[in-house]
């Protein structure tokens, strides 16, 4: 018993070090060391969800709602940040890593956490520092419920990584991936809730955007930030369901065909 326990945590720990050592690499290949370096693992999304809050507020848009347009456009485009941007980062991300994989501790698995950590990372702290300046300068309420916006975050992040790690892996096997998830990302945007609420649409329309699993978080989060002030749409437990589907997915994926990647 004692020496499965022993095993277990000299495993934790190699594989602490392996994705420490990952996230680092990725880190100083993607950023450099010159200008912001490291920083823009957050100013970068920052700058894209401020210049998406700018032209909402310039085009005096209320996408169906009441809400201060800022604290709306902080939500929903952070949250758009984090789910789409992972996939996107795990496609081919194999390559480039490829001459890693001669190292024994080092796995594909391993390869697409890195970069999943950093993505989630950035995101998180970007939505963080805006909402946390928003509210300082008096642009945005506190959230009602900081607890319910976490676990929204934590549920898009979930869905944002299996999707990931699901596309990763066969973008090894199909170019196609590639070529198609681009232009899918950029036509979820506006059928991802992050411009409107799901009660200010019609009811029969309703049912159908909520096929899409990341509007689910989206609702909740927004309901754990809005609170009252929303009447919010959401099955936390479809959202789920899907997100287990693409997570056993992706990983049953790695098994099969990262047999076949060899060390380059």
């Amino acid at each position: 018993m004692l020496r499965s326990i022993r095993e277990g945590l000299e495993s934790w720990e190699v594989q602490r070090r392996v994705l420490g050592a990952l996230l680092l690499r990725e880190v100083l290949t993607r950023f450099g060391r010159r200008n912001l370096g490291f920083l823009w693992i957050f100013v970068e999304p920052m700058m894209f969800t401020l210049g998406v809050t700018a032209l909402w507020n310039f085009m005096k848009a209320t996408h169906g709602s009441n809400l201060p347009i800022t604290a709306f456009a902080v939500t929903g485009y952070s949250s758009v940040l984090l789910w789409r941007n992972m996939p996107a980062r795990c496609i081919h991300a194999i390559l480039p890593n490829q001459a890693l994989l001669y190292h024994r501790h080092v796995r594909i698995i391993d390869i697409f956490l890195a970069r999943l950590l950093l993505e989630a990372g950035g995101a998180t702290t970007s939505f963080i520092l805006l909402a946390s300046f928003f509210t300082f300068i008096g642009w945005i309420d506190l959230p009602e419920d900081i607890l319910q916006v976490f676990g929204g975050w934590l549920m898009l992040a979930w869905f944002g990584a299996g999707l990931a790690i699901t596309l990763g892996i066969l973008s090894e096997e199909y170019e196609l991936i590639d070529k198609l998830w681009h232009p899918a990302s950029y036509l979820l945007f506006p059928l991802s809730g992050a411009a409107f609420l799901v009660d200010a649409l019609p009811t029969e329309a309703q049912k159908y955007i909520l096929a899409l699993p990341m509007v689910h978080g989206l609702e909740y989060l927004r309901e754990g930030y809005f609170g009252s002030k929303i009447h919010a749409h959401y099955d936390l437990g479809y959202m789920a369901a899907i997100n287990t589907c693409l997570t056993l997915i992706g990983l049953l994926a790695v098994m099969k065909i990262g047999p076949r990647i060899t060390p380059g």
